[in-house]
C-alpha cells in the first residue's frame, strides 16, 4: 500500500476484529471477559460494530448466542444488511481456528481503537491551538481531561465472584485482628483519627477547617511528616501561602525536634547541627513534592495535580488552602467561585483515585465556641461536596512571661462529617516550638 494513502487510513486491523467475533460465537462463555473492556465502537469496520453490538444486546438478555440467535436479533432489529448479511455473519467462525485466544484479539482490536481515538484528540487540539479565541491553559486543560478519560475508558473492569470475594476479605479482617494498625487508607499518624476512619480514602476530599492561626498548616504538616517521611508514601503539597523554603523549615524543625525560632534565628548550639543533618537526610528522602504558586488558578491546579499523580505515583494530595485558588470566572460571585472550586477538586479526587486534603478558613464568627459546618468559609458546596470535615479546636496558647510559656497545648480535631464512618472528637496535642501536632498520649 501506498505510503501516503495508509497515513490517511485510521489505524485498524480486520482480522483481529473478525477473529475476536468468530472466538465469542465459538465460545459464548468468553463475552463475560470481554464485555468488561471491549465495547462496539471499539470496532472499525460497522459490519463488525452492529454485530458486536447484537453479542452485546444477548448477553444483556442472558440468552445464549450462537449463529441463529445473532442472526435472528439482527433480523427484528432491521440490522441484519447493515451487518454484512447472513453470508458475512455465517463466514466469522471460518476466521478464527480456536476461540481459546479471544483475549488476544480482542486487545488488539482495543489497541487500534486507541490509536484512532489519539488520532482524533491530536486532530482537536491542533485546531484549537489555532483557534485565538481559547487560552492556551483551557486547551491544555481540555486535552489532560480528554486523555485521562481515554485511558479510564481503556481499563479493564474487575468482575469479581463471591466465591472470590469471601477469602479476601476474611484474610484482610484476620490480618486487621493481627495487626490494631491495618488501615485500608492513607494513615494520617493521628492514631485515634486512624481509628476513627481507616485512614484517608482514595476519591475523598477531606475538609480539614479551621479559625485563623489555629494550626490548619500544622496539622497538614504534621500528617505529610508521617505519610512521606517516615512511611515514604508519595504525596504532593499545594502551598499557595508559604513558600517551599518555610515549608521545608517547618518540616526540618518538626523532625529534628528543634524549635522553630531557633532556625529562624540560627542561634544553633553544636547538637543541633547533628540533629538538623539526620532530619535534612529524612527529608531529603521523602516522596514529597511541593508547589508553591500564590494565588493558583484551578486550572493550573488540577493539570500539576495530574502530573504529580502520572510522573511521581502521588498517593495522597494536600492543598493549603482552598481560599486562595482562583477561579476562572472572577466576574462570578465568590459563593459560585468557591462552589465550583470545591465541586472541581472532589471531581479531580474522583478522576485521579486518591485522597484530597484541602485546608479551609473557618468564620471568625465561630471565634471561642467550637465550630460547625455552616461556618464553612465561602460556600455551602464545601460541605456539601466534602466526603469528610475535621475541625481543629482549642484555645491558643497566651504567653504571659516566660515562666508561665508552655509550648504544649490541648488541642481537639472535631470530626463533623464523614460519609462512611462515625463522628467525634479527637484529643490531640499541639507543640508551638515545633509548630507539630502530636497524640495525645506520646511523652513530650
Amino acid at each position: 500500500m501506498d505510503a501516503e494513502l495508509k497515513d490517511k487510513i485510521p489505524p485498524h486491523n480486520l482480522d483481529a476484529e473478525q477473529a475476536t467475533l468468530g472466538a465469542l460465537l465459538l465460545n459464548w462463555k468468553a463475552v463475560g471477559d470481554v464485555v468488561t473492556y471491549l465495547r462496539s465502537d471499539n470496532f472499525y469496520d460497522q459490519r463488525n460494530q452492529i454485530i458486536y453490538s447484537a453479542m452485546m444486546n444477548l448477553f444483556t438478555q442472558g440468552v445464549t448466542g450462537d449463529l441463529l440467535t445473532i442472526i435472528d436479533d439482527l433480523t427484528k432489529n432491521g440490522n441484519l444488511e447493515k451487518a454484512g448479511g447472513v453470508g458475512y455473519v455465517s463466514s466469522l467462525t471460518n476466521t478464527v481456528p480456536t476461540s481459546a485466544n479471544v483475549d488476544y484479539y480482542a486487545k488488539i482490536v482495543l489497541d487500534q481503537s486507541t490509536r484512532r481515538n489519539l488520532i482524533t484528540l491530536a486532530s482537536e487540539i491542533k485546531a484549537s491551538s489555532f483557534d485565538e479565541t481559547k487560552e492556551s491553559r483551557k486547551i491544555l486543560e481540555d486535552a489532560e481531561q480528554k486523555i485521562f478519560k481515554l485511558t479510564d475508558t481503556n481499563q479493564s473492569a474487575q468482575v469479581y465472584a463471591m466465591n472470590e470475594i469471601v477469602p479476601k476479605t476474611i484474610t484482610l479482617i484476620d490480618q486487621r485482628y493481627k495487626n490494631k494498625n491495618a488501615l485500608s487508607g492513607i494513615p494520617s499518624g493521628i492514631t485515634q483519627l486512624d481509628n476513627m476512619t481507616s485512614g484517608f480514602q482514595n476519591s475523598e476530599m477531606v475538609i480539614v477547617g479551621a479559625r485563623p492561626s489555629m494550626g490548619k498548616t500544622a496539622l497538614a504538616l504534621s500528617m505529610m511528616q508521617h505519610i512521606a517521611i517516615e512511611n515514604h508514601i508519595p504525596c504532593g503539597f499545594f502551598s499557595l501561602e508559604m513558600a517551599a523554603e518555610q515549608i521545608g523549615q517547618r518540616l526540618l524543625s518538626q523532625v529534628a525536634r528543634i524549635r522553630s525560632t531557633k532556625l529562624r534565628s540560627g542561634m544553633l548550639k553544636l547538637d543541633d547541627f547533628q540533629k538538623l543533618q539526620d532530619a535534612g537526610g529524612a527529608c531529603y528522602d521523602a516522596p514529597l513534592w511541593i508547589v508553591d504558586t500564590p494565588n493558583m488558578k484551578l486550572l493550573d491546579l488540577r493539570a500539576v495535580a495530574r502530573r504529580m499523580r502520572v510522573n511521581h505515583k502521588v498517593k495522597i494530595i494536600f492543598i493549603d488552602y482552598i481560599g486562595l485558588i482562583t477561579s476562572e470566572n472572577e466576574e462570578a460571585p465568590v459563593y459560585e467561585q468557591q462552589s465550583a472550586i470545591s465541586k472541581s477538586l472532589k471531581s479531580l479526587a474522583r478522576e485521579l483515585n486518591i485522597p484530597i486534603v484541602v485546608l479551609c478558613q473557618v468564620a471568625r464568627t465561630a471565634e471561642g465556641n467550637e465550630p460547625n459546618l455552616s461556618e464553612l468559609r465561602g460556600s455551602g458546596s464545601i460541605e456539601q461536596d466534602a466526603d469528610m470535615v475535621i475541625f481543629i479546636h482549642g484555645e491558643r496558647g497566651k504567653q504571659k512571661s516566660e515562666e508561665e510559656y508552655n509550648p504544649v497545648q490541648d488541642r481537639k480535631l472535631i470530626v463533623a462529617k464523614q460519609r462512611n464512618g462515625p463522628i467525634g472528637d479527637v484529643d490531640v496535642v499541639f507543640i508551638s516550638d515545633y509548630t507539630k501536632f502530636e497524640n495525645k498520649s506520646v511523652e513530650h
